[in-house]
């Protein structure tokens, strides 16, 4: 995890306190009143609600249910993985139950599938990211996939959630019809691009390849100018044949456009080829700290 987690030990407790609230108040106050299914052990409770409210007045809680589901769960993930592997997800899972019993059930929004959709998605992204930076996950289908993955192995544990959540919202599909599905499937998505975005940073730098014959006069420049470590790769050309000197170098968004102006200043029949970079740890970029 990103941080000062050494300096702060309560750190990723904190952060899976405050992921599990955000999770909570997305499922019970947003997706449970719409009827948005968008997967978990949460999604089943949101089906099971609905359906035991014929025989039971306000149906079986979404608490219960997750708590309930989740428990055999951990069982047999103890038995097979040994108490390593539950670590702090028990924890997270504990209190996003307790959170779906302390949160009052009262809809935030009415009747609106884009807007929770869309809320829905933004709180449930930044609760998961918050509990994955943490370390944790909240069980659920993240755990099944885990262990069905420990007997087929062929399977990536993204792959198999992919089809157990999928099958959920089928399910939900089934029960509440086309229209919820289909923007829980926007939900869905925009949970999955702000999680990873958590979990891969949101501070883009640019990667550049430069290939010029003037390698240490555009090398020189950069470092001097832009303040940036450079790392020369031996290459070839396989038109020439001829050995080359390609350079590597990373630089902030900001830093890009001047990157490109020293080299074309120093070569104009320079190739420079630009990439997106999500990440960059170390010395003028992002420190690690290990929780």
């Amino acid at each position: 995890m990103r941080g000062n987690a050494k300096s702060y030990p309560w750190l990723p407790w904190a952060m899976i306190l405050l992921g599990t609230c955000l999770m909570a108040i997305g499922i019970q106050n947003i997706y449970d009143p719409i009827n948005l299914v968008t997967g978990g052990f949460t999604g089943i409770s949101i089906i099971v609600k609905d359906i035991s409210e014929e025989y039971l007045a306000g149906g079986i809680p979404l608490w219960l249910t997750n708590l309930v589901l989740n428990i055999p769960v951990f069982l047999v993930a103890l038995k097979l993985k040994g108490k390593s592997f539950i670590g702090r997800t028990a924890v997270a899972t504990i209190l996003l139950s307790a959170w779906l019993y302390i949160l009052p059930g009262k809809a935030l929004v009415s009747d609106d599938y884009i807007l929770a959709a869309v809320f829905g998605g933004v709180l449930n992204g930044v609760g998961i990211g918050m509990i994955l930076l943490a370390k944790a996950t909240t069980g659920g289908t993240d755990m099944v996939a885990a262990l069905i993955q420990h007997k087929l192995r062929h399977y990536s544990i993204a792959q198999i959630m992919q089809v157990l959540d999928g099958l959920i919202v089928a399910a939900g599909l089934y029960v509440f019809g086309i229209q919820p599905a289909l923007y829980a499937m926007v939900s869905i998505f925009l949970v999955s691009k702000i999680s990873d975005g958590m979990m891969e940073g949101f501070r883009f730098s640019k990667a550049a390849f430069i290939i010029t014959d003037k390698y240490q006069e555009v090398s020189d420049s950069i470092m001097e100018h832009l303040d940036r470590g450079v790392t020369g790769l031996k290459a070839q050309g396989m038109y020439s044949g001829q050995g080359k000197c390609m350079l590597y170098c990373v630089v902030s968004k900001k830093q890009i456009v001047a990157l490109k102006e020293i080299v074309m200043n120093i070569d104009k029949n320079a190739f420079v080829i630009v990439n997106d970079v999500r990440e960059v740890l170390g010395e003028g970029f992002l420190e690690y700290h290990d929780s």
